[in-house]
């Protein structure tokens, strides 16, 4: 039997189907028109194509399927599914005025203190929604979640890795009383484990796609968790470095790690913790001196044997939040050198002395040493810039065995969180 992901995010659609071996089997994309990223009907109509683009022959043997949507990404629905406002994407800022009340009452470090979050979202609609749209509401939907009920019909539940930003406590597997207290926890919905069983797909489904009548819809997860499960890390210590516009460092930890003044907050993934910190540095800045061409050429010149003089701080612009956290904090790229090969190598160095200071202080605030990076996005193929991190590093660092997150997904929905409950019990017990 097949497990099938499918990972919804800002510029379109992927869906991958695995075997019992973790082997793709098939896999499907989707790009979103203009205006498709917010629009409900646009997410079920991505649904019925991806499922519809699975060779027929994979299809027939789906046994578990799951979703993953950006974090954050909301509406809100009646007692039917149907959407009763637009949909806030995972950036929105138009609710920020909300945040203030949040402040007021979440705990100091909570993932909700943010102007984007899903709380903060849920208090503003609560507060400017008018009266007779406000008794239509039955639940707050997070994208996964209302994408999942289109192929089980059934009320919308949620999983604790997209609930983290709407309050729920993911120590103690419940939502907290103060978030209970509020007027808007009518709306608060079901959360599973991501990974469980959640309900069988609808005899529609079966017809439409001949898809098996006891496959079974999954709870689901944010994108980015589902892009860290593919990478292979399963043992607290390792960690995944993700080399796209910014520079986001995530590493398993046998303990949760809240620091709110570096954004660090920590992401429950079975029995152990996903901690991670995000910098402004990354891919945006070389972009904007180097083309990718250029730089896949420039760094196979690099000799790596000689150290880099150059102090730089890549930022396109003021303000950083970690390892560093001042929102004016100052780029700095200069001098330039008169060669682009050393004007890059400058750059590719102060990014890998950002990580290594990234890991230092994610350590220095509990989390385990690093013992293997796995590195994903478009830097990833970077093969003198992996060498170099490697050198600043002194860890291995490999390439993420699968950087798409419908695979992993896909993963989930086959295998749930067991292989980090078997890596929590391992590293407690030292078996």
């Amino acid at each position: 039997m097949f497990a099938l992901g499918f990972d919804l995010v800002t510029s379109g659609a992927r869906a991958s189907a695995l075997n019992q071996a973790q082997e793709i089997v098939a896999q499907a994309k989707y790009t979103f028109a203009q205006g498709e990223v917010s629009d409900p009907a646009a997410w079920q109509q991505t649904l019925w194509f991806l499922l519809n683009s699975i060779d027929i022959s994979v299809r027939t043997r789906l046994s578990r399927i799951a979703i993953n949507g950006t974090s954050a990404t909301v509406l809100l629905c009646d007692r039917h599914n149907t959407p009763l406002t637009p949909v806030l994407l995972y950036n929105n800022k138009a609710a920020r005025s909300a945040l203030s009340p949040v402040q007021q009452v979440a705990p100091a470090g909570s993932p909700t203190l943010s102007a984007t979050s899903s709380l903060v979202k849920a208090l503003w609609w609560q507060d400017t929604l008018a009266t007779d749209i406000q008794n239509q509401v039955s639940l707050l939907c997070h994208q996964s979640d209302w994408v999942a009920a289109q192929l089980h019909h059934q009320t919308p539940v949620s999983d604790y890795h997209n609930a983290l930003k709407l309050g729920y406590d993911v120590r103690s597997l419940q939502y907290p009383d103060w978030l209970l207290s509020l007027p808007i926890a009518g709306w608060l919905p079901a959360v599973r484990e991501p990974g469980s069983v959640v309900a069988p797909v609808t005899s529609s489904v079966t017809r439409q796609f001949s898809i098996p009548a006891e496959c079974l819809v999954c709870a689901g997860t944010t994108d980015s968790i589902a892009a860290f499960m593919a990478s292979g890390a399963v043992t607290p210590g390792e960690a995944v470095t993700s080399l796209g516009s910014t520079l986001v460092l995530k590493v398993l930890s046998d303990v949760p790690i809240d620091h709110s003044d570096f954004g660090i907050y920590s992401h429950r993934i079975g029995d152990l913790w996903l901690v991670g910190g995000a910098s402004n540095t990354g891919g945006a800045v070389l972009k904007r001196y180097f083309s990718d061409e250029a730089i896949a050429q420039l760094s196979d010149k690099i000799d790596l044997s000689k150290s880099c003089e150059l102090d730089y701080y890549p930022l396109n612009s003021p303000g950083e939040r970690f390892p560093i956290n001042d929102p004016d904090y100052l780029p700095r790229l200069v001098p330039r050198p008169e060669r682009d090969i050393d004007f890059l190598y400058g750059i590719l160095s102060a990014i890998a002395r950002i990580e290594t200071t990234g890991y230092q202080t994610l350590q220095s605030l509990g989390a385990p040493d690093v013992e293997r990076v796995y590195t994903a996005g478009g830097g990833a193929k970077n093969v003198n810039w992996q060498h170099l991190r490697q050198q600043c590093l002194k860890k291995e660092v490999t390439i993420a065995k699968n950087t798409q997150a419908a695979y992993g997904t896909a993963k989930l929905a086959l295998e749930g969180l067991n292989a980090y409950k078997k890596a929590a019990f391992s590293s407690k017990f030292g078996h």
